[in-house]
């Protein structure tokens, strides 16, 4: 129902008019595992190709393929393949996703925003805080209720988040009432300006279950500042089994278990994950008749060993500052190498409509039986996916698994995903498949498709079968 003109390229940058003929601006997207270990191209992608090559190791990706839309009809590529001497056919369209979104994860202990709070991009919402994972903080981004339930603005902002995060662009979000964040995949999230080095090796208790024989003998009581749990390690498990003498230390927060406090302070972009930058607020007075006495000596560090201090009490019990000694300073540096890189993870997340899986088989539900079955295998531009249980094919995948600018656009507003089924053919048959519309792949290679021959072929990554 678009309207493009002679030689012009429609509003959706996918498609435009070719001599009167509708054709797909992005080249149908071959993964190629000659390509990735070195050896020479393929000689199907020059004009020359005379029919000859070898299949093993080439899988045609939905990506430049177009979409079934109507849906009615076949897909636009069935492609029947030899695998381990068994027929197989892929399924390759671009499906159309209402209902689609990214879950992120952000490496990081700073604070980003309280669970449930509004994420935005450019003043409008695009997602919100969700529940946060071990050294990450996490969002739910996109859905059906801010594509196509809220203004245009709101759907046309949300559209475009996805496609630029999906895409592996990197894009602001601010968190209402919290910090303002630079995310790309497989890139070190900024927060607030500050770029993120490390995830941390653990809450404040588990780095001390850790570290705590590489400060026995060296310093009298070590404190892991903790948004989660921080960490005493004179009344931690570990500390009891080493030994380690009380010291009459006093922190601020929720005790727990022994040596393990819950809320020292409030979360934050500080130490640990907290709102402080001295971390000498989260300690009371120290208690001489648990061992606290002058020139008992203690060190303070962050789960990822980014801050830290080294103090002394004084004659009054009150801790005062000293450099730290050389002594302490490789298990500053332990707990820092422990840290893994900072990073972003972008998932896309999308349900596969009834109507999309016409385009497979005349018998939707079949479809969605074989895949839960996982007797069809789902792939999103090549890349493995996660397929939900339960009714539907919902499915997750890591976009930095799949061909560049993988994902597009329709202005319903809808992303535009790449989705492959494949499934050994007497099955696709007993699905009631699109049997009489398969090709064979040197078919597909030599003639392209209805919207055009162009093709690329990019390294396919080793990680998917």
């Amino acid at each position: 129902m678009c309207y493009i003109a002679e030689g012009r390229i429609g509003a959706c940058d996918r498609y435009a008019n070719d001599g009167g003929r509708i054709v797909r601006c992005d080249p149908l997207t071959v993964l190629d595992r000659a390509i990735a270990d070195g050896r020479e191209l393929r000689p199907f992608l020059q004009a020359d190709w005379d029919g000859r090559l070898e299949m093993d190791d080439l899988f045609v990706t939905a990506v430049g393929a177009g979409t079934t839309y109507p849906d009615y009809k076949p897909a636009p590529f069935l492609v029947s393949r030899e695998v381990d001497g068994a027929d197989f056919v892929t399924v390759v369209t671009e499906a159309i996703f209402s209902y689609c979104g990214v879950k992120v994860k952000i490496d990081t202990d700073r604070h980003l925003g309280h669970e449930g709070a509004v994420v935005r991009h450019a003043g409008e919402a695009v997602g919100l805080m969700i529940t946060s994972e071990y050294g990450s903080q996490m969002m739910s981004l996109g859905g059906v209720d801010h594509l196509t339930g809220g203004s245009k603005p709101e759907g046309r902002v949300t559209c475009d988040v996805l496609m630029r995060l999906c895409n592996r662009e990197a894009v602001e979000l601010a968190v209402d009432g919290g910090a303002t964040v630079i995310v790309q995949a497989g890139q070190a999230p900024i927060v607030d300006g500050h770029r993120e080095e490390r995830m941390r090796v653990g809450c404040g208790s588990a780095t001390i279950g850790m570290f705590a024989s590489q400060w026995q003998g060296l310093v009298d009581e070590v404190v892991v500042v903790d948004d989660h749990i921080t960490g005493v390690v004179s009344e931690h498990q570990a500390g009891k089994v080493l030994g380690w003498p009380d010291t009459g230390i006093r922190v601020k927060g929720r005790r727990s278990t022994p040596g393990r406090y819950f809320q020292v302070a409030a979360p934050g972009l500080g130490w640990g994950g907290t709102d402080i930058e001295d971390p000498l607020t989260i300690l009371g007075d120290w208690l001489p008749k648990k061992g606290a006495r002058p020139g008992l000596t203690l060190l303070m560090v962050s789960t990822t060993g980014e801050q830290y201090g080294y103090y002394v009490l004084d004659d009054d019990l009150v801790p005062q500052k000293r450099p730290l000694p050389h002594a302490l300073k490789p298990s500053v540096d332990l707990i820092a190498e422990n840290c893994e890189p900072a990073l972003c993870t972008v998932m896309f997340m999308g349900g596969a409509g009834g109507s999309l899986r016409s385009g497979v088989t005349k018998n939707p539900v079949r479809l969605t039986r074989s895949v839960q079955a996982r007797r069809t295998c789902v792939t999103v531009g090549g890349a493995e996916a996660y397929v939900w249980p339960g009714g539907g094919i919902t499915l997750m995948a890591d976009v930095t698994r799949m061909p560049d600018n993988s994902f597009g656009y329709v202005p319903t507003p809808a992303i535009v995903a790449p989705l492959e089924f494949t499934v050994p053919r007497e099955e696709y048959r007993a699905l009631g498949g699109h049997d009489g519309a398969v090709r064979s792949l040197e078919d597909v290679l030599e003639h392209g498709g209805e919207y055009g021959k162009d093709m690329r072929a990019v390294p396919d990554k080793g990680e998917d079968p």
